[in-house]
């Protein structure tokens, strides 16, 4: 089995490998709801401790700790954003946009820590403004005493005026002699000499991983261990199962101390997992592994259901029937053969497709099922909304919508023929939209 974690001292001249080992239980999580955590992913970051905002400004943020100088501790916040969400204005041969972040710590019994900033968004070209993947990163350090925060981020579109806040609490810990921080999720970090030095590192504030792709970073402190030391690591699955267990090994008789621990996904169960320092205190952060950080699908089998109305029936049969071990791979695969643009890191094919999954779960919610399973939801989802949507007998136990497509020059009818509210294409428009369909799948290809 591929290696999936191994433990870096930042502070040595070279990367050290834990030796570890797979634990406890080997069965695999039940399927979750894929489509409800597809469809609320703003509530989900939120379950998960993050500071989460939907529409019209969608961003998700988190809070990490670290020991400062003194008694102080170090906290830094980081906002992922999408640019999607941003209007963006032309200036020059560029795209610009602008917005404000305006920050608030309170404690109890203590005045607030309260900041703003401006930022500011370019880009080279259009399709970079309409990017629904995390593609600007906000992050603000500041100090502050222990204890418990309710800490509050507004984002503030300056142009459109858009404006969303999200709230959640967070402990600034006490650290002391032969402590260690809780994982903090990151895409890059440098250890440091002393607690006089800077935090540098990179939040991942998602703390999201692509499945088969990318690889997590979680950066620990150890402080003042006066020798060498043991600290127990695990990573847990979302059914709590210990999917991998060893030790951080601090070699202590110094102030500060920092390891880096990297998991490959490509090994790990899809979902939540669980990051646990320690025992007393026990210190833990959570991340997510999913198909793709613009939506959170984080199971095999729904999300190759959730993929019916793709296309690609090929490509999807041999995952469904591959064997566990080379589903990273055959994703992998079928990420790159579907990305209309290599030159982003987002597939913008199965960002619309899912967007439209979602739009139809919303649009059609009078047949009982889920709006994207209708009739009306398989149009929507494999060719987009209609230019002309018209019922002739609205109202009326035996319904008839029309849709009208321009560009196709497709005109389909759908009909509630039992008087229970289930409108199916009729036996012809069923055979017109699966003509046409099949011609543009052969244009995309």
């Amino acid at each position: 089995m591929r290696r999936l974690v191994f433990v870096a001292a930042l502070a040595a001249s070279a990367f050290g490998c834990g030796s570890w080992k797979r634990v406890g239980s080997d069965e695999q999580p039940k399927p979750t709801e894929t489509l409800t955590r597809l469809l609320n992913t703003t509530q989900f970051y939120q379950r998960l401790g993050r500071l989460a905002a939907g529409d019209p400004m969608p961003f998700v943020g988190t809070v990490a700790f670290a020991a400062g100088p003194a008694d102080s501790v170090i906290a830094v916040l980081g906002l992922s954003l999408e640019n999607r969400a941003f209007a963006f204005q032309r200036e020059g041969n560029s795209f610009v946009a602008r917005y404000r972040v305006s920050l608030s710590f309170k404690r109890e019994g203590a005045p607030p820590v309260d900041l703003a900033r401006e930022e500011l968004v370019r880009v080279a070209t259009f399709q970079e403004t309409q990017r629904a993947d995390e593609s600007v990163l906000f992050q603000q350090v500041l100090r502050i005493v222990p204890g418990t925060y309710t800490v509050t981020a507004t984002v503030r579109d300056a142009s459109s005026t858009s404006e969303s806040s999200a709230t959640a609490e967070y402990t600034a810990p006490k650290f002391g002699k032969e402590t260690y921080s809780a994982p903090i999720l990151t895409y890059q970090a440098t250890g440091r000499g002393s607690l006089a030095d800077p935090l540098s590192l990179v939040l991942n504030p998602r703390g999201a991983v692509g499945y088969g792709s990318d690889t997590l970073l979680a950066y620990v402190e150890g402080y003042g261990f006066a020798e060498a030391s043991k600290v127990p690591f695990e990573v847990l699955d979302e059914q709590e199962h210990t999917i991998y267990s060893d030790s951080l090994r601090f070699r202590g008789g110094r102030e500060v101390e920092s390891q880096v621990v990297r998991l490959a996904p490509d090994s790990v169960s899809l979902g939540e997992l669980k990051i646990v320092v320690g025992s007393k205190p026990e210190r833990s952060a959570s991340a997510l592994v999913s198909f793709t950080q613009a939506w959170v699908v984080t199971n095999f089998e729904e999300m190759l259901d959730l993929l019916r109305y793709f296309g690609r029936d090929e490509q999807i049969s041999a995952m469904r029937r591959a064997p566990e071990g080379e589903r990273a791979r055959l994703w992998r695969d079928f990420y790159q053969a579907t990305d209309p643009n290599p030159a982003t890191p987002e597939n913008e094919e199965l960002n619309q497709y899912f967007s439209r999954v979602n739009a139809a779960n919303q649009r059609f919610k009078d047949e009982g099922v889920p709006g994207w399973r209708t009739d009306r939801g398989e149009v929507f989802v494999t060719l987009g909304p209609p230019d002309e949507s018209v019922e002739s007998t609205p109202g009326a136990s035996s319904r008839i919508v029309r849709w009208t497509y321009l560009n196709y020059r497709l005109e389909i009818y759908f009909q509630d023929e039992t008087g229970f509210g289930r409108l199916r294409l009729t036996p012809g428009s069923r055979a017109e939209y699966e003509r046409i369909l099949s011609r543009v799948r052969r244009q995309q290809s």
